[in-house]
């Protein structure tokens, strides 16, 4: 008789429920669900490894005139993480404030004038990212030996920091409409990044709009968002991590998947796919995946 074999699993600890990585303080995930949602405050809304970091510097440069971080600023300073850094650090920041959450819907703070941009990215290279980003920050997972079957076992079954994909995507996917909403996919954005760069100017305000007509600003925009730059950027940007593990931004490619996944894999990670967003419209999303 064969044994089922034992999978390792990263650690994590758990907040009301809530999986969160080791290295967050508990104290500012209570903290930041309890934070009060301002009018003009953007907020960056993904499942881990779907576009975060990305568009948290598109915005930056969108309300900036296209004008980079400076040598001495770091993403996570200008557009801190909610759940992690708790409210206080939150309130500090200059208005607009741009504000990083993998919080899902029903536990971001809300306000009817503040700003949403939610950022989708298909479940299979999600999971191939999350693998490589769980596996990189040790202290906060100790998964350095873990192996991509080790960790589609817990991706699958939504045991997993910031909890289930398929409750954080159609949660939000059920407000796409919303006005003050804006649902982007990370591979609509990688096929024509300038169009994104319009949609969320157009959603951020008719002023950034004008600001970006600017062929000049809009290069700046483009040159500084794309991934050989943000490659370069995150030494000064994200922990450091160990020689022999892959980089915070490791390769940002649409497919990349299929390098990993099991035909096993694969037949499982469609069949939930399938009966979590049959009948709510996410079916038709990725189709060519």
């Amino acid at each position: 008789m064969t044994l089922e074999r034992e999978f390792k699993k990263p650690r994590y600890y758990l907040h009301n429920g809530f999986r969160m990585p080791m290295g967050f303080p508990p104290e500012g995930f209570r903290s930041g669900i309890s934070y009060q949602a301002q009018p003009s405050d953007i907020f960056i809304a993904t499942y881990p490894k779907c576009g975060t970091t990305w568009t948290q510097y598109l915005v930056w440069l969108i309300l900036n005139n296209g004008q980079p971080l400076s040598a001495s600023q770091t993403i996570s300073e200008v557009s801190p993480h909610l759940e992690e850094v708790g409210k206080e650090t939150i309130t500090k920041l200059t208005s607009p404030r741009i504000i990083k959450t993998h919080l899902p819907y029903n536990l971001t703070p809300y306000h009817l004038e503040a700003s949403y941009i939610y950022i989708a990215r298909n479940p299979f290279d999600c999971a191939v990212s999350f693998y490589h980003h769980t596996r990189g920050f040790i202290k906060h997972y100790d998964f350095a030996n873990g192996t991509f079957d080790d960790f589609f076992e817990c991706f699958i079954t939504g045991e997993v920091d910031f909890g289930d994909y398929f409750d954080n995507l159609v949660l939000w996917y059920e407000h796409k409409d919303d006005d003050n909403v804006l649902f982007l996919t990370y591979e609509a954005m990688k096929s024509n990044l300038q169009k994104a760069i319009f949609k969320i100017a157009t959603f951020l305000g008719s002023k950034y709009v004008e600001t970006i007509k600017n062929e000049q600003v809009l290069n700046q925009i483009m040159t500084h968002s794309n991934f050989e730059s943000m490659s370069k950027k995150q030494e000064r940007w994200s922990s450091k991590r160990p020689e022999n593990m892959p980089p915070f931004i490791r390769k940002g490619e649409v497919g990349d998947w299929k390098n990993y996944f099991s035909p096993e894999q694969t037949k499982r990670l469609r069949d939930k796919f399938k009966m979590r967003t049959l009948g709510t419209g996410l079916e038709n999303l990725w189709l060519e995946v």
